[in-house]
């Protein structure tokens, strides 16, 4: 299967697309595109967005969940866009939204955002 990956702005949120089956066969090309996002906006709150996504398998769970981590060593957030379907049943199941925080649509994301914003200026 093919995995399609697109890094996009949407206002001021940077979003990577995904679209596809994650698997062995693609895994790479995922890893590589998350390493690219996240070394490009270092300290800047990211979406992946997965509402393409047909399937996910455990390494690729692992993939986003490394990503997640890198972007929080650098004191900003990776949230998962994932509206429903199977895919978000599976985030539940397998315990993933309870490590990265999965939205169903990208207002939430700046939700966030403007959360923190306030805080820090309050």
């Amino acid at each position: 299967m093919e995995l399609n990956v697109r890094q996009v702005m949407v206002g001021s949120t940077h979003v990577l697309h995904v679209r596809g089956e994650i698997d062995l066969g693609t895994l790479p090309l995922l890893h590589g595109a998350l390493m690219k996002f996240t070394n490009a906006n270092p300290g800047v709150d990211l979406v992946v967005d997965l509402d393409g996504v047909s399937a996910c398998d455990d390494a690729g769970l692992g993939v986003l969940l490394g990503a997640a981590g890198r972007t929080r060593e650098t004191a900003a957030d990776l949230v998962v866009l994932c509206s429903g379907g199977s895919l978000r049943s599976r985030l539940a199941r397998t315990g993933f939204d309870r490590a990265v925080r999965v939205i169903d649509s990208l207002n939430l994301a700046s939700d966030r955002s403007d959360q923190s914003n306030q805080g820090a200026q309050g």
